[in-house]
């Protein structure tokens, strides 16, 4: 397992946790959960938590659960339950024991629900959702009771005993706790704790036709498992009254408490799971893991390492006040891990022939390079120098601007790690298109500097019959607004970036490469870093580019 960055030391979680450990609060231990609800693939708001649950855990020598909230069988699936295990796990984390599920706690939370009943604290209420919404009031205006509040402690038993025995339809009842329907905080206006639903559960099946809510669920789940900091994020804080009402008022083995910070939002990304599962079904994206998704599984597809998201995670800020946190710094910690183990390759994506005249039309030389220009211990990679090469058509210009580092007519450059050419001639079809450059080569030029002339630049090449080709899917970002979620009159898929997605059926790499394996990473030197995709098979190997050299978006679309 990779090496693990740890937490940022200062964020005032840490801190609170820190007081209470000195103080002996939880007889000083601390035990944290990630607690995902399996309706959708992990994704990077997610990862912020992870690091933060875990990496908490493991700075104080305590213990982090990983639970699945699995309260709506209607939405969930064994497919996210065990995404959501991999991505944590590739995260570089270990949960506590078994993975947990509130399912589990079903009986227990049942009896809770039995014994807020027999305190005159929940009713079973006939309201329909519409007539509940219109009881429930407004931001301003109080609510009214249910004409079914007051029913007796004993005919509550028995109608909770016969939603749980399956005698009524879906939607015909439910329970609600009795807290206050004047209180401010809408939250606390007897909310629902249970529901009718006549549909199987991925976890327990057919046992249960009436499922608790996620309120009522989550914070008594933390109190089964003893849960000491029970850490969310902002658009829970309203929701904590209630988390401390229910642990309050049931015989709740322990008392955790809830803690908010600031969700982490990215500009050019949306992060809602309803969003990201919209796309998914329309097929606006190829599935959950498609490389331009800011899920765990698509980041992992396209390149990104765990460690460069534990070091992105671990430099954002724990805060809580609400702010817009850059992609390109999750772009960048993705360079700076890869710059320094991604081995070096050279593959032309958009390639021009360019034919050595004073080279032997059969004569091979295999030119030596290290595999990676700052690690030797990475060793060396084998390249084939033959008459014809492979340069990429951006390295050619027929006019040469000013400060020109490539190929012009006339002019020098040196292929990588090999000889310098001169470009004697150009060949152009009947469009006057290049497709051909027709160049000498300096002998003397090996590893050496030319005496004479000026040399331009350094460009990458193949050689045109000693090489693999290749697929590559050159990837952008999803969609090109900073904001796909800021105009409430505008739909966020009016936001999708046109050009998220290039193909390049057919480019032409090193022949070294034939050996990668699925996720193998690379930097095609002067290309950006590309990993191998999961598409890929022995015949026919497929990169993604995981991120360009430097960011280059600004530029591009300021």
């Amino acid at each position: 397992m990779a090496e693990k960055t740890v937490v940022q030391a200062s964020n005032f979680v840490r801190n609170i946790i820190q007081e209470d450990v000195n103080q002996g609060k939880h007889n000083g231990l601390v035990a944290t959960r990630f607690p995902p609800e399996p309706n959708g693939y992990l994704h990077i708001g997610h990862a912020t938590s992870i690091c933060l649950n875990f990496g908490l855990a493991e700075d104080f020598s305590g213990s982090c659960n990983l639970r699945f909230d699995d309260t709506n069988p209607e939405k969930e699936s064994d497919e996210y339950i065990q995404a959501i295990k991999r991505d944590v796990e590739w995260l570089g984390f270990t949960w506590h024991g078994d993975e947990r599920y509130a399912s589990g706690y079903f009986q227990q939370l049942h009896g809770f629900a039995i014994e807020l009943i027999e305190k005159g604290l929940a009713y079973v209420c006939d309201l329909t959702p519409e007539q509940a919404r219109e009881y429930r009031g407004t931001l301003t205006e109080a609510g009214t009771d249910s004409p079914y509040r007051e029913r007796s402690i004993a005919d509550n038993l028995d109608l909770f005993a016969r939603m749980t025995a399956g005698e009524f339809a879906d939607g015909a009842k439910v329970l609600r706790a009795k807290i206050d329907m004047a209180s401010p905080n809408i939250n606390l206006r007897d909310p629902i704790i249970y529901r009718i639903r006549h549909i199987e559960h991925h976890q327990t099946g057919s046992d249960w036709c009436v499922y608790p809510m996620y309120d009522f669920t989550h914070g008594l789940s933390d109190a089964i498992e003893g849960i000491t900091h029970s850490i969310c994020t902002l658009e829970f804080e309203d929701h904590r009254p209630l988390y401390d009402w229910f642990i309050d008022n049931v015989s709740a083995p322990s008392k955790p408490q809830q803690y908010e910070f600031a969700r982490l939002e990215l500009n050019y990304t949306v992060t809602s799971k309803r969003k990201l599962k919209q796309l998914v079904d329309t097929h606006a994206v190829s599935g959950w893991d498609d490389p331009r998704m800011p899920t765990i599984s698509g980041m992992r597809r396209r390149g990104f390492t765990p460690a460069a998201l534990r070091n992105f995670c671990a430099a954002t800020p724990v805060a809580r006040s609400k702010g817009i946190t850059d992609v390109g710094r999750l772009e960048s910690a993705v360079r700076d891990d890869l710059d320094s183990h991604a081995p070096r390759a050279m593959c032309v994506l958009d390639p021009i022939k360019v034919t050595i005249s004073n080279w032997p039309a059969d004569k091979t030389q295999t030119l030596t390079v290290p595999a990676h220009p700052k690690d030797d211990t990475m060793g060396s990679r084998d390249l084939i120098m033959s008459h014809e090469v492979f340069i990429d058509r951006a390295d050619f210009a027929m006019e040469a601007p000013r400060k020109w580092k490539r190929l012009a007519p006339q002019q020098s450059a040196r292929l990588r790690g090999g000889y310098i050419v001169t470009c004697d001639e150009v060949i152009t079809d009947a469009a006057g298109e290049v497709i051909e450059l027709v160049c000498s080569y300096d002998e003397n030029t090996l590893g050496k500097k030319p005496e004479g002339y000026k040399v331009n630049g350094v460009i990458h090449w193949v050689s045109a019959s000693h090489n693999l080709p290749v697929e590559v899917r050159v990837y952008d970002r999803l969609f090109n607004d900073e904001n796909p979620d800021g105009n409430k009159e505008r739909d966020f898929t009016e936001c999708l970036n046109p050009d998220s997605l290039r193909v390049i059926s057919k480019a032409y790499a090193e022949l070294g490469l034939s050996a990668a394996q699925a996720g193998q990473q690379f930097q095609f030197e002067r290309e950006g870093y590309f990993c191998v995709d999961p598409d890929s098979s022995n015949e026919s190997l497929v990169f993604n580019r995981t991120v360009t050299l430097r960011d280059s978006w600004g530029k591009q679309n300021g």
